[in-house]
């Protein structure tokens, strides 16, 4: 079991860090061995607010179509062990002061239940629900997937039992080192199968969405105009920024829900 006090330091002082660290990566035997140690088998994914999804035409006579939201509520229900931190490292390490410290990542799975209980406690289906729903209502992304970083962090195993919901803002995600970092590892991370982000004619090149919006530093501006790049992991807060409704997050596929359950109940064990 993980100590506590040691390790939350260690990750307190280092975190500022990070880009250099990913900037190193770029370096063919130092980015294997930072993928061997720390990124090995992940497989993750943004789930993009609900409130920025739209409906592909093709498919707008569908009454039924489920939200991405429901994609973690659904995997809260198939896990058996749901487990929920006290803080979050991560706006606890950057001492970020727009967003609740106190809304900590869930995980789930039966690793879940090894975790130092100095960071957290296990919690009820409905308690798990309940937190995320609070994160989303925060303003909070989640981050879904199997992560090695936090199993090995948090000193817990197996990893394939390990499944991490991160609820991330722009000042202390991880991920906002997918720029700099090898792209062996940057693509574990990725959009939700079946969106895809647009910026439309109504663009004015106002810039909102280059202001410390995007996690991954996809929006540029260019000729006036927003242009994304293919660092987009598909978030939607873009779309939620814009003063003009000039960015689309759109679904194309009407299986998209079933796609990411099924890829994140592949890569962990929830059982």
């Amino acid at each position: 079991m993980a100590n506590p006090y040691g390790i939350k330091t260690l990750i307190n002082r280092t975190f500022a860090g990070r880009f250099f660290i990913a900037k190193l990566s770029r370096y063919p035997l130092v980015g294997k061995l930072l993928d061997d140690m720390l990124f090995a088998g992940d497989d993750l994914m943004y789930l993009p607010a609900d409130r920025s999804i739209q409906i592909n035409q093709r498919l707008s006579d569908r009454h039924d179509m489920v939200l991405p939201s429901q994609v973690l509520e659904r995997i809260i229900d198939q896990a058996r062990h749901h487990w929920i931190m006290d803080f979050c490292i991560c706006r606890d390490s950057a001492d970020c002061r727009t967003y609740s410290k106190k809304l900590g990542c869930l995980f789930m799975g039966q690793a879940a239940m090894d975790i130092h209980p100095k960071f957290g406690r296990p919690v009820t289906r409905q308690a798990a629900r309940d937190h995320a729903a609070r994160c989303r209502e925060a303003g909070l992304v989640h981050m879904v997937g199997r992560n090695k970083l936090d199993a090995v962090w948090l000193g817990v195993s197996p990893g394939q039992k390990l499944l991490t919901v991160c609820n991330c803002c722009p000042c202390c995600c991880l991920w906002r080192i997918l720029p700099d970092i090898s792209p062996e590892i940057g693509d574990k991370l990725t959009r939700m199968p079946g969106v895809e982000v647009r910026v439309t004619k109504k663009c004015v090149g106002c810039g909102t969405c280059t202001q410390d919006v995007c996690f991954t530093n996809a929006i540029q501006m260019e000729n006036g105009q927003a242009v994304i790049g293919a660092n987009c992991r598909g978030c939607g807060r873009c779309v939620a920024v814009c003063p003009n409704g000039a960015i689309e997050l759109v679904v194309t596929d009407e299986d998209f829900v079933e796609k990411a359950i099924l890829r994140l109940t592949t890569a962990v064990d929830l059982a």
